[in-house]
């Protein structure tokens, strides 16, 4: 539900304020959702509303950016996939430090600071199927994954 509020004076983003009312819980009252979601929750509606622009607009990219904040688990696993189906009919990128969404991907590029000259640059990397399952390792492990870890990794991505 969405609450509209005119505003005294016409400005850059209109005449109106929109508030979103809502709430997370069967049987609680709605509320403004800037005050009672969240970050998970906020996540969530945003990737509810992306989804369905993408889905009745000409949209030939999507791009996530860290829109998993505040999840874990079985919901970064159920956001995960709600982006690989999204990737059925558009291209979905997604920068993520959840291995349950990193898994998910048809291709899997590492971003990376370069520090060895004066300056340090950003760098890009396309991984390797077996970079790839090290790379969701350290996700789930820390930089030095052990075999339980690389077992897991390679689980999620064959899942």
């Amino acid at each position: 539900e969405n609450n509209i509020v005119a505003k005294e004076a016409f400005d850059k983003n209109g005449i109106d304020r929109i508030r979103f009312m809502f709430s997370a819980n069967k049987g609680r009252k709605l509320a403004e959702m800037s005050k009672v979601a969240s970050g998970g929750e906020l996540s969530r509606v945003m990737l509810s509303i992306k989804s369905l622009i993408s889905r009745y607009t000409a949209l030939p990219t999507i791009i996530f950016d860290e829109i998993d904040t505040g999840v874990s688990g079985e919901v970064a696993n159920k956001v995960g996939l709600v982006m690989e189906q999204l990737s059925q009919y558009l291209q979905v990128v997604t920068i993520t430090h959840l291995p349950q969404i990193a898994s998910k991907g048809q291709s899997h590029f590492l971003v990376y600071k370069n520090d060895t000259g004066k300056i340090p640059s950003t760098k890009i990397k396309k991984l390797t199927e077996e970079e790839r399952v090290l790379e969701i390792a350290k996700m789930l492990s820390g930089s030095k994954p052990g075999e339980s870890a690389l077992q897991n990794a390679r689980e999620l991505l064959h899942s």
